[in-house]
């Protein structure tokens, strides 16, 4: 199997410099040294083949690899999913699922690539377990969010204003928000809603979409400290919050600060109004969270 291929040459060429050089260089060691090669391409093969077969065991065996020819685990791993995408978009192709559907879905890698360039100093990926839904085909991005089929899980009932009740085990659509800069104005977040209703409508008897997500952002005392002109305010006013909880760490602290993040408090920027904010809120004794929430979708607006 060819590694540095015509395809993956054009997947980076909207990556950093920096990335292209050190993954132009790693492919071409598996092409030209096959016991490198071999032992990529057999874990390579029977993950992407074998619907059964997850992501962790052959992310175990790039990290050994990745030992083996001196490069960094998460370089390794970053390889290895871009090179699945390859034979993931065969599989677009062979379900009749829109190449640009695909295109959406895989720059995740470039985001990710990002993140690990500014939180880890190496080109590569942190966070490599999360392609499994993407490489199985589960998870897709329309517009601006990324989407999959999940089942409420908690063990209480949920009535929301218009007077749906949810209970564990319906069916709803969770979302993710990755980090690729796109401002979650109005007209950005509907016209990803409008995207993903037609292509998850069918779950729904009655019409109405059920959304779903778990995020910092939707920690419910942003109201209390962020400016109302940014758009996580308005972000959050599309959900109705399931529930939410406090910790005395702030994890998603890398999201906001990057590098920076590692620092002491003292340290951390204020060169932006999200920044400042949470600088003030925190040296104030305040602590962080997250939140989940859930509406209703209609197709055009959401259901209050």
């Amino acid at each position: 199997m060819r590694h540095y291929t015509e395809y993956v040459q054009n997947l980076m060429k909207a990556y950093p410099a920096e990335a292209r050089a050190l993954f132009a260089e790693v492919e071409q060691r598996l092409d030209n040294e096959p016991a490198f090669g071999d032992r990529f391409d057999s874990f390579l093969t029977a993950y992407m083949v074998d619907e059964t077969v997850q992501l962790d065991p052959a992310l175990d065996a790039m990290k050994e690899l990745a030992e083996d020819m001196g490069y960094s685990e998460y370089t390794m791993h970053f390889i290895f999913i871009m090179n699945c995408t390859e034979i993931l978009k065969a599989n677009y192709v062979k379900n009749g699922v829109p190449l640009s559907v695909f295109e959406e879905s895989v720059d995740d890698l470039r985001c990710k690539l990002l993140e690990c360039m500014e939180c880890e100093g190496v080109p590569g990926t942190f966070v490599a377990g999360w392609n499994n839904g993407f490489l199985k085909m589960r998870r897709f991005a329309y517009g601006r969010f990324q989407y999959e089929v999940y089942h409420y899980n908690f063990d209480f009932d949920f009535i929301m204003k218009c007077g749906h009740k949810v209970k564990k085990g319906d069916t709803y659509v969770n979302f993710h928000i990755p980090s690729n800069g796109i401002p979650l104005t109005d007209e950005v977040r509907f016209d990803s809603y409008r995207r993903a209703y037609k292509e998850y409508k069918h779950l729904f008897p009655d019409g109405n979409v059920l959304f779903g997500c778990g995020s910092w952002l939707l920690y419910p005392r942003h109201r209390e400290f962020l400016p109302e002109r940014l758009n996580i305010r308005r972000f959050m006013d599309d959900f109705e919050i399931v529930c939410w909880e406090e910790k005395d760490h702030f994890g998603n602290d890398w999201r906001v600060f990057g590098h920076y993040s590692d620092l002491p408090l003292a340290e951390w920027p204020k060169d932006t109004a999200l920044r400042k904010a949470y600088v003030e809120w925190l040296q104030a004794g305040n602590k962080a969270g997250d939140g989940f929430g859930l509406f209703l979708f209609d197709g055009e607006k959401i259901v209050r």
